[in-house]
């Protein structure tokens, strides 16, 4: 769905929502398609703790990354949200409001993002 403003065209904003159980915890995902990016929210409650930012340089092969809010010392979002720009070549906002105690879980959690992405790119 396209809006129009002044000659030019814009895309509606849409929203796709997926939960999976993982390592006997249910993650959530919420994506909102953006024009040109899209913004990922993944937890476990309702929180928004933190939020990074990621996206393609012509200047550089790994995309530039920041951390928007949240505690520095927790880089899940960033990393994720440059991991994302690269492969999908998109502006990308990430928060990943669950806790950084498994890394089994975060690979998990990061794969099936990956799955949906296969499954469903007109949501990205």
């Amino acid at each position: 769905m396209n809006d129009t403003q002044n000659g030019a065209v814009f895309d509606a904003i849409t929203v796709h929502n997926f939960s999976e159980k993982i390592l006997e915890q249910v993650i959530h995902f919420h994506v909102m398609k953006l024009s040109g990016g899209f913004f990922l929210w993944v937890g476990s409650s309702p929180v928004l703790s933190d939020l990074a930012v990621s996206m393609s340089s012509r200047y550089d092969s790994m995309p530039l990354s920041t951390l928007v809010m949240g505690d520095p010392s927790n880089t899940a979002s960033n990393s994720l949200a440059q991991r994302l720009a690269k492969k999908t070549k998109k502006q990308v906002f990430v928060s990943y409001s669950l806790p950084m105690t498994d890394s089994n879980l975060s690979l998990s959690v990061e794969n099936r993002i990956k799955k949906e992405l296969e499954l469903h790119p007109e949501h990205f």
